[in-house]
């Protein structure tokens, strides 16, 4: 494909775009209550998209192969600003969790880097054959897990988690090696979700879900019924009824159920088709790349960001317990997009590099 990556760009840039309808619709209200300006929200997204298209951009004419040589120093990057969430004064909260670095004009989310970064040094890692490599993995995506954990942010570290094994099995990782370590990530995360209550409480709600909506949470009890509420058709843009404050978190994690309420079961099943063709261009860019570490690069690349938007509607659709992770392209935020971006902006330039 010696050429430019039509197809993969015209979905990113139609699930972006719509992604700004989608958040200047759905947070005009609680922007105008919080703010007094309903345009609060879209004039942040708008910068970040313009720099997120940037991103892309510039990503799409280094040469790939670049990256080999850049994927250590930038990891080592990525985790000096994940400790640096840490620090009094650097760091910054909201609601519990520690997951931004403070620079005043704008605020950073480390662990959205750490996504790229760690595709792209696993990747030139895996790309040279060795043995016995699976101890010093294991240790790396451990220490990663764990500054995420600690912010606390679990389901980033489970986007990092399957984006890692992912990778590593794709390089000639042995089965026997997951089978013989599943149960103790199993074990792990068991402990993680009993030891906080508000991860007990939403593992609860989602048990119980099926078995009567008073049963569940009050954010999942909204989610469900903004997806009823829109049925075959929706109610039509702009008419949400969950938008007006009822619907938690509902322009950045929740915006799905909006869409759905709005565009109904039509539309949603449009926007998630449009998901599954970026997927499958992402892991055809992956098959047909001249080496291997463009596949391995690839193929990480679209793995964290379908397993991301598998987790967010997932949750949103009550078939996972709740978490909080943005929906790719669509929900609002800075870090996630652009890192988003420069990702499909190094998609593209493997794409031009592969073969037909």
């Amino acid at each position: 494909m010696k050429r430019f990556d039509v197809l993969l760009f015209g979905v990113v840039t139609i699930l972006t775009l719509f992604g700004l309808l989608m958040i200047y619709d759905a947070s005009s209200v609680i922007a105008f209550n919080l703010f007094g300006d309903k345009y609060h929200f879209i004039k942040d997204q708008i910068v970040w998209v313009i720099l997120g298209f940037c991103m892309l951009y510039l990503c799409s004419l280094i040469d790939y192969h670049k990256l080999f040589n850049l994927a250590l120093p930038l990891l080592l990057v990525a985790l000096g600003l994940l400790i640096l969430v840490f620090i009094p004064g650097i760091g910054s909260g909201a609601k519990g969790a520690n997951r931004w670095i403070d620079f005043r004009f704008f605020r950073l989310q480390p662990a959205e880097f750490v996504k790229l970064e760690l595709a792209l040094y696993l990747s030139a890692w895996f790309s040279t054959k060795e043995k016995g490599r699976f101890l010093a993995f294991s240790l790396l995506i451990g220490a990663v897990l764990l500054l995420v954990m600690l912010e606390p942010d679990m389901g980033t570290a489970s986007i990092i988690l399957s984006e890692a094994v992912i990778i590593y099995f794709l390089s000639g990782g042995s089965v026997k090696q997951f089978v013989l370590a599943g149960p103790l990530v199993g074990l792990v995360g068991y402990l993680l979700v009993k030891i906080e209550p508000y991860r007990a409480a939403r593992l609860t709600s989602f048990l119980n879900v099926d078995k009567s909506l008073t049963d569940a949470s009050y954010h999942v009890k909204q989610a469900l019924i903004a997806l009823g509420s829109g049925g075959v058709f929706g109610l039509g843009i702009g008419n949400s009824l969950q938008k007006f404050a009822y619907l938690p978190e509902n322009v950045t994690d929740s915006i799905f159920p909006i869409i759905a309420e709005e565009y109904g079961f039509i539309g949603a099943s449009i926007l998630i088709i449009l998901f599954l063709l970026l997927v499958w261009r992402g892991f055809l860019i992956a098959v047909n790349a001249r080496d291997t570490f463009g596949k391995l690069l690839a193929a990480g690349i679209v793995s964290f960001i379908a397993v991301q938007t598998i987790l967010n509607l997932a949750s949103m659709t009550a078939l996972l317990p709740l978490t909080g992770v943005p929906l790719p392209f669509i929900s609002y935020g800075g870090s996630a997009l652009v890192v988003d971006m420069a990702a499909i902006g190094i998609l593209l330039n493997i794409s031009k590099q592969g073969l037909k």
